[in-house]
């Protein structure tokens, strides 16, 4: 099931702020287990003037949704195609899966191999974590089991060594954790362009959530994961380190019955610089609103202190979270290139009123000023978007990748339901966005505010779904 998508006036596009979107894929699975048409949580990736994107499509209320679907394009944005992976859940292609989960992206340059790694679920457990493979990036395989030894395996993520000098090029690494073991973080690596993986190994000490693997050029991996913190092998995933802290995770709860949680966005440029980004109110009196802030490393080891990328002043009203963060990979240093795709609302405050937005701002200089914002999507009512047991849902996560120079963010919009039937599905830039000129900003020399403190209570689960509670014992303090 693939189909071809020219980027023209007549498909399904819009303008805003000057962006024609157009949208990726549609949901078209009618199974009664899961709401029809969603389509939620993108990753990308992107490799020369090739990218490819994977979602969750057809998403289920208790959990993962009825496949994953994936758009690609091999002409820097020109022309997609879109599909679904075969071979996972009942619904689509010879599966045995009753859902599935947490789609995140990777090529293989070393094995000329793409793959899309996933979390298959059975009644609402995370059973096993999966890569699915294709030299193409349209037609895929049947999905190669990573690992099914877990109490209850929940956001996975993949990343691959595509530096040739590197010692360990052509290892890919898949992570996870083990909510059903304290939310235990796993590794395991392969070396055949993802056919075999190596048995679970573990960073002592690495308990959480949502890390975001990645390879600088010596071929060091780098895990930033949500609390926030980090960990890295050196000797292509035999051993992995204990963990230092990146910073405290202070975030303010999003109104509107919205999911979201402080799981960092994490990319790296081409020196081997790590940026990490996530939500965070530290620097608003009240911890009001969410900021979007980064703090960068060279090593993984050693970390800048956090600042705040200006997207609006620390006075305004407008709440920001769930980014998506990419480094052009042709760029480094004090001259990197970076492209954040990001939600808002106009309002922190906005109770049930609440009007969900997509922006995007950008950096030529690695951080240091940004440019002005621009919208790319919205206003929407979060009625309009999937539900969960745990909140309306775009996504856990969200994406942006550079082609030839341009970022293509991915991000699911919505418009009002017909019918009782839903309208979310996958949106990118059609021609992607240039990085804005003009005057820039800068947050530099701002503080946090002293004694900054997250505004609700400590999470409650060990997955994201709430199936694995926290026992009292062990949940986290602020």
């Amino acid at each position: 099931m693939t189909r071809v998508i020219a980027v023209s006036v007549a498909l399904l596009a819009m303008l805003t702020a000057g962006v024609t979107l157009i949208q990726l894929s549609t949901d078209t699975f009618t199974n009664p287990t899961s709401q029809h048409m969603t389509e939620v949580e993108p990753d990308t990736f992107a490799f020369g003037s090739m990218m490819v994107t994977a979602f969750q499509t057809g998403r289920i209320q208790d959990g993962g949704s009825a496949d994953i679907g994936f758009a690609t394009t091999s002409n820097g944005g020109a022309t997609w195609s879109n599909g679904f992976l075969p071979g996972i859940t009942t619904f689509f292609q010879g599966g045995h899966f009753t859902a599935v989960s947490d789609p995140a992206v990777a090529f293989d340059a070393a094995h000329s191999t793409w793959m899309i790694s996933s979390l298959a679920i059975t009644n609402a457990v995370g059973e096993a974590v999966l890569v699915s493979l294709s030299s193409d990036g349209v037609n895929w395989s049947n999905p190669v089991t990573v690992n099914n030894h877990n109490g209850f395996a929940d956001k996975e993520w993949i990343v691959c060594d595509n530096t040739p000098t590197s010692p360990f090029f052509g290892h890919c690494y898949v992570e996870w954790d083990d909510a059903g073991n304290g939310g235990q973080i796993k590794m395991s690596f392969s070396t055949d362009g993802g056919q075999t993986w190596s048995a679970a190994n573990t960073s002592s000490g690495a308990f959480g959530l949502g890390g975001q693997p990645l390879v600088q050029p010596n071929g060091t991996v780098v895990v930033p994961f949500a609390g926030v913190q980090a960990f890295s092998s050196t000797n292509g995933g035999a051993s992995w380190s204990h963990p230092v802290t990146v910073s405290a995770s202070i975030d303010h709860g999003v109104a509107g019955g919205l999911r979201t949680s402080a799981l960092p966005s994490a990319e790296i440029d081409a020196a081997g610089t790590v940026y990490v980004v996530w939500q965070d109110c530290r620097f608003r009196t009240g911890c009001r609103s969410n900021d979007i802030v980064m703090s960068t490393s060279s090593d993984g080891k050693t970390w800048s202190p956090v600042t705040r990328i200006p997207i609006d002043p620390t006075t305004s009203t407008v709440d920001h979270f769930i980014p998506g963060i990419a480094v052009d990979p042709a760029t480094s240093g004090g001259t990197a290139h970076l492209g954040l795709t990001y939600y808002f609302y106009p309002e922190t405050n906005c109770g049930s009123s609440c009007r969900l937005g997509v922006g995007f701002i950008s950096s030529q200089d690695g951080g240091q000023t940004w440019s002005r914002a621009i919208k790319l999507a919205g206003p929407m009512r979060t009625s309009w978007i999937a539900n969960t047991t745990q909140g309306r849902m775009v996504g856990d996560y969200i994406s942006t990748s550079f082609m030839n120079g341009k970022a293509f963010g991915v991000f699911a919009k919505a418009v009002a339901p017909s019918g009782g039937i839903f309208n979310e599905a996958m949106f990118t830039p059609a021609t992607g966005v240039d990085l804005v000129e003009g005057p820039t900003v800068s947050s530099a020399g701002e503080m946090p505010v002293p004694g900054a403190h997250s505004d609700h209570g400590p999470r409650k689960f060990y997955d994201l779904d709430g199936h694995v509670p926290i026992p009292p014992d062990k949940v986290e303090r602020d």
